[in-house]
């Protein structure tokens, strides 16, 4: 694949760009949306928020050797420009969709597999664990970190070079977003890794949820593939009834698929299973503690099988999978203390993954340190009080929550019976903190969880 480039002609013809200095056959060679992080040759992107505009600080930028700078509603000076006579301006009603029409014509240009992952819970691990698999292959260009939303997308796509395939992350909050996205990316296949409570407070009910994320297949290929978790009963309902027009791969441990586990092993660093394919027993290993991570390792079999990768560089995809730092992470500190840091975010459904991953663990004691989860509205209260039950559903010895919601979880572990001076509560992660140093002994397994507004991350950070 030859490498496809941008100028700031595209922004004027596929953005209504108006070139304001500079030359229109300038390169836009990669972009960036802050200038304390821009390097020399890139385009600066003058975004404007809800608090201020970007745009002011295309002086900072210039400065900082950008080459071409897109801004919205700022007035350019000519003593300003005339000091760097070897870039260029391009002004635009609005930053955010002219990056996202660049990304689009992009994409147009590039004939290449594209996998986008969506789903309540698992979406960054899976598209991570696809991006490996399909790396035996092509030379791939992955989302990176979160970057799944109207912003993050199109950046990704921008960065689009001599690959040969991109894994796209598409997340959500509420309708139309999806849309947008696949709409940009326009996958060749589609992944659906489950149906959760995540935003359940915007949207109103899981079937929402769901019709939410099959807003992805909008954009599909039409020659395209789904690739759906058939253990997820909306899901596999959404499949029984749409089988017919779609072309379907389906995986999961409990409902017939095409990808089926069996003689699973669950163990703290990790898991093995057998792999029914065809009616041949392939044995594969998952460096990656908890049921949910069987999962996303059969989803990624499902992609890479789809693309004629071979089985034997699947396993060894998955076996050399490396998870993003702060989901299920898993530290080893001093006197022999576990930690399995997954404070990145939180809904009913990792939360109980994550528990039933600290149940696995061999310790003493087990302490969970369970913070609130957001976006619940309604179900807020019925959602942290069964995240209690699941406490409840596992040996943990030892209870922290941290946060007002979170109260719900410790007062439905004592309303059953749980040992109420092995119940802390904590309103913050400092307060949080505190109370874990006073109980902490070593070769304790500790589970820190909550969603990424809750900070909770400092509390790992916090034990040496």
């Amino acid at each position: 694949m030859f490498k496809i480039e941008l100028t700031v002609k595209d922004i004027i013809n596929k953005a209504n760009g108006k070139l304001i200095f500079g030359s229109e056959y300038a390169v836009c060679e990669s972009f960036c949306k802050d200038t304390r992080i821009l390097k020399p040759g890139e385009v600066y992107l003058g975004i404007k928020g809800e608090k201020f505009n970007g745009s002011i600080f295309y002086e900072d930028a210039l400065k900082k050797g950008a080459s071409i700078c897109i801004l919205q509603e700022v007035e350019v000076k000519k003593e300003v420009t005339e000091k760097y006579p070897n870039a260029s301006i391009v002004m635009v009603e609005d930053v955010v969709k002219c990056i996202q029409e660049l990304a689009a014509y992009k994409r147009s240009l590039y004939n290449i597999p594209v996998v986008a992952v969506t789903g309540s819970v698992g979406k960054t691990s899976t598209k991570d664990i696809i991006a490996n698999v399909l790396s035996k292959k092509y030379k791939v260009l992955k989302t990176e970190g979160n970057y799944n939303n109207e912003i993050g997308l199109p950046l990704t796509v921008l960065k689009l070079r001599d690959h040969t395939a991109m894994v796209v992350e598409m997340g959500m909050n509420s309708f139309g977003e999806i849309s947008l996205l696949t709409n940009i990316a326009k996958p060749t296949t589609a992944v659906i890794t489950n149906i959760g409570t995540a935003h359940i407070g915007i949207l109103g009910s899981r079937e929402n949820i769901l019709k939410a994320k099959m807003e992805i297949l909008e954009g599909l290929n039409k020659e395209g593939t789904v690739v759906i978790n058939n253990d997820n009963d909306l899901l596999h309902k959404w499949y029984e009834e749409n089988k017919k027009d779609y072309s379907v791969i389906t995986y999961g441990i409990n409902e017939k698929s095409k990808f089926n586990s069996i003689n699973i092993q669950l163990k703290q660093d990790g898991s093995s299973y057998d792999l029914n394919y065809n009616g041949e027993i392939i044995n594969i290993n998952v460096p990656v503690a908890g049921e949910h991570f069987v999962y996303n390792s059969l989803c990624a079999i499902s992609v890479g099988k789809l693309y004629n990768i071979p089985i034997e560089q699947i396993k060894e995809a998955i076996f050399n999978f490396e998870l993003t730092k702060k989901r299920m992470d898993i530290l080893n500190k001093e006197n022999g203390i576990k930690i399995i840091n997954d404070c990145y975010n939180a809904s009913y459904e990792s939360m109980k993954a994550a528990l039933e991953c600290l149940n696995k663990m061999e310790a003493p004691r087990k302490i969970a340190v369970l913070g609130d989860m957001f976006e619940l509205g309604d179900y807020t209260q019925e959602l942290h009080r069964k995240v209690g039950e699941e406490v409840l559903n596992n040996d943990i010895n030892i209870l922290i929550t941290v946060g007002k919601n979170s109260l719900e979880i410790a007062k439905t572990v004592e309303e059953k019976g749980f040992d109420k001076n092995n119940i802390y509560e904590a309103a913050n992660a400092k307060e949080a903190i505190v109370r874990l140093k006073e109980i902490i002994k070593p070769n304790d397994a500790i589970l820190i969880k909550a969603s990424n507004g809750m900070h909770l991350d400092v509390i790992a950070d916090s034990i040496s």
